[in-house]
């Protein structure tokens, strides 16, 4: 059994040499990670395991190095919570986390190291750096912190280099790459409200997702939608002429024509439009856009199970004119049904009592044991009953 396209050569799915990429991430007691998790990182990336594993915790681990570089390191913190709600709860010493990456491309797999260790102060309860780490293409430390000056002023510390327009000079290129990164879980109910938007900006759950697409240029906005117009008419063939408009009022809408027995169908904008359909279109404005890493969470959420298998096929064909890394969470077994996936693309999460364990798909047995044979099973329908929960063939309510 192959698990790879042969179409897709092996140095088209590792990105071309100039488009950077996360080729590690390191977490340390983060969430419900306990100890120290080193996870390798492909151009594309599917997360597989149950509810509450930490899928979604991996994506947030880049997302909170972003935030750090956009908003700063208290408004990262801040926003998930505090530092109680970030730290796993299984971890006992030493006090905080810390998340390191490495950043670079298929030729250079190391142009970028970075590494943060935050804690929360023992006596003002307020986050502080403890260390910050830059290493450089050559192995040269750019950065390495705490300095003299955060020791003589150690208020210093609630700031990390990262955000730091000044103090990032010397690594302005990796500074920028973590505030490239885009998240996209998509809320239909967020779009279809005329007030969602109130000034958000890259919210996650498409709350500024219409107004995102009217800030892009014309003809760039208006080619992309009609190429996802055609997209979508294969799978809802009643729908034509997606186009953008903005009512009197000021507000954006996406608006199409429902073929239907009136000679001159009315059209309807997306408060219409089912919840799968605002998703796929979502995705599929996000896939075409040009940018740094993409983290989606559950994208076969709302579709039918045929399109969800076709994902990942054009995922490749969009890669290969913009290479973006993509990292997925899932839950689908038609997602990972392309023979294109490798099993080093994949990673499984097991949650245990001491915390959730990542196991690269190349480093479990079972699956690589299956994978090797003349089978007629997909990679799906080998890798999900990997990361089932366990008993629950007992899933009940008691009477």
């Amino acid at each position: 059994m192959s698990t790879r396209n042969p179409e897709v050569p092996r140095d088209k799915r590792q990105g071309q040499s100039g488009g950077l990429f996360f080729t590690s991430l390191q977490m340390v007691h983060w969430r419900n990670f306990h100890g120290q998790v080193d996870i390798p990182l492909a151009p594309r990336v599917f997360l597989l395991g149950p509810n509450a594993s930490g899928k979604s915790n991996v994506l947030d681990a880049l997302r909170f190095l972003r935030d750090t570089a956009d908003k700063g390191l208290q408004a990262a913190i801040g926003s998930r919570g505090g530092m109680g709600a970030i730290r796993s709860l299984h971890a006992r010493r030493p006090p905080g986390f810390t998340l390191a990456v490495t950043v670079g491309n298929r030729n250079q797999p190391e142009q970028w190291k970075y590494s943060l260790q935050v804690r929360s102060h023992p006596q003002k309860h307020v986050p502080e750096v403890v260390a910050e780490r830059v290493t450089d293409a050559q192995g040269r430390q750019v950065l390495r912190r705490p300095k003299r000056e955060d020791k003589d002023d150690p208020d210093r510390l609630r700031q990390t280099h990262l955000e730091q327009v000044v103090a990032n000079q010397k690594f302005r290129p990796l500074t920028e790459f973590l505030t490239s990164i885009r998240y996209l879980h998509i809320v239909p109910q967020l779009m279809r409200d005329l007030d969602r938007f109130a000034g958000r900006r890259n919210d996650p759950f498409g709350a500024d997702f219409l107004e995102a697409v009217a800030a892009t240029p014309q003809r760039t906005r208006d080619a992309r939608l009609r190429k996802i117009s055609q997209a979508l008419q294969i799978a809802i063939p009643q729908l034509q002429d997606l186009t953008l408009e903005q009512d009197e009022g000021g507000h954006w809408h996406l608006q199409v024509r429902f073929v239907h027995w009136r000679k001159r169908p009315a059209k309807q904008d997306e408060r219409a439009f089912s919840d799968g359909t605002l998703r796929l279109i979502g995705l599929l404005w996000s896939l075409a856009e040009k940018g740094g890493p993409l983290l989606l969470e559950e994208p076969e959420l709302g579709l039918h199970t045929a399109l969800v298998s076709r994902l990942p096929s054009l995922m490749t064909r969009l890669y290969r004119r913009s290479p973006r890394q993509l990292l997925i969470t899932t839950h689908s077994p038609h997602l990972l049904n392309d023979p294109g996936i490798g099993l080093d693309e994949v990673h499984l999460l097991k949650p245990g009592p001491q915390g959730t364990e990542m196991i690269p798909a190349t480093e479990h047995q079972p699956t690589a044991s299956l994978c090797s044979e003349d089978g007629q099973l997909s990679l799906g329908e080998i890798l999900m009953p990997a990361v089932a929960p366990e008993q629950v063939d007992r899933f009940h309510m008691a009477d």
